[in-house]
């Protein structure tokens, strides 16, 4: 913005104005999920009004009809007027994203946006001041271990783990065929949660086999709460920094690598490899940021988020490039996706 400004922006700040407003956006979103909005419409087989939607969902009828009126100046949902009554309706968008029964659903990424990561970005300053997360002084628990506080409670462990299936079933496809990974015939996706990147690989080369492993109390809910009928992926239960690795040809590290601090990644890096046989490889899937530093903004974001939640950063490629190679990786090759997530695979 700041090297394109135009007189009217100078004039009238219409851009920082839409900036400081985002969090409100975000807010309006996150509300009528929880509420159950989108649901409701989905279910509905005509326009409600906003009397019939308070009603069914326990909300006053202005509170709603508020709501509701910004939900439809977003564009995500639709408004009509019949015998001089408001009456409103999910767009595609809504019926495919934000209601819970579709096959891309992020209702659950949503949940986890609002009950977690907006009350972390309250403390964002004394993150930044600090130089560390947050996890103490927004839900009292140990900075040092972030997934004690991420898995504090099932009920978190599961919202955690909706937002990661809700990530993989809208870029699992794009993350797995980046490479041709087929020359592959084990796979083990390390911190894999609820197996839903793991699903998408195995789809995409049904002649590998996959398996996700991760902690024992992951592993029991992935397979309470995630499981598919059709399931052709395994679990294996176990911790990667403290224990053995079982081996594979193929190692995926997706949204792992950028939770912790150099040291540790390294250490990490380095067991993998050592688990290679030669030929066998290892898949890094992060946001990349530009070497320039000037975006994508949402890896920028994410990066925050780190901050405020975790004890890593995301990266530029070369800086991923660099552990890889500093471990003994070689033939790194990195893929821009176009789409929040990105690859890099190296070989050993």
């Amino acid at each position: 913005m700041a090297e394109h400004l135009s007189q009217s922006e100078l004039d009238y700040p219409f851009k920082l104005l839409e900036y400081f407003n985002g969090f409100r956006v975000s807010k309006v979103i996150f509300s009528a999920c929880e509420l159950g909005v989108f649901d409701l419409l989905l279910k509905s087989q005509k326009p409600l009004s906003a009397e019939c939607v308070a009603g069914e969902l326990g909300a006053s009828v202005d509170g709603m009809e508020r709501l509701l009126d910004v939900l439809v100046g977003i564009e995500i949902l639709e408004v009509e007027t019949i015998d001089g009554t408001a009456v409103y309706s999910s767009t595609d968008v809504a019926n495919l994203y934000l209601a819970k029964g579709s096959a891309k659903s992020l209702h659950d990424m949503i949940i986890y946006q609002s009950q977690t990561i907006y009350p972390l970005w309250n403390n964002m300053v004394d993150a930044v001041r600090e130089g560390k997360n947050q996890n103490e002084k927004t839900f009292g628990l140990p900075a040092e271990d972030i997934f004690q506080a991420i898995y504090r409670s099932e009920e978190e462990m599961l919202k955690f783990m909706g937002l990661m299936n809700s990530s993989w079933v809208l870029d699992g496809h794009d993350i797995v065929t980046a490479f041709n990974l087929s020359c592959f015939n084990s796979i083990v996706d390390l911190g894999g949660c609820s197996g839903a990147l793991a699903r998408e690989m195995a789809k995409a080369y049904p002649s590998s086999s996959v398996t996700v492993f991760d902690l024992p109390q992951v592993v029991e809910t992935a397979q309470k709460h995630f499981s598919e009928d059709d399931d052709t992926i395994g679990f294996q239960a176990g911790d990667f920094f403290s224990g053995e690795i079982p081996p594979a040809d193929l190692y995926v590290l997706a949204r792992i690598i950028h939770d912790w601090n150099e040291e540790k990644c390294l250490k990490l890096l380095k067991k993998i490899y050592d688990s290679c046989q030669p030929g066998g490889g290892v898949l890094l899937v992060e946001a990349l940021l530009f070497e320039n530093r000037r975006g994508p903004v949402l890896a920028q974001i994410f990066s925050l988020n780190m901050l405020v939640q975790t004890e890593g950063r995301e990266q530029p490629a070369s800086q991923y490039c660099s552990m890889l190679t500093r471990t003994g990786f070689t033939g790194v090759q990195v893929c821009r996706t176009g789409k929040s997530y990105d690859a890099i695979l190296a070989v050993r």
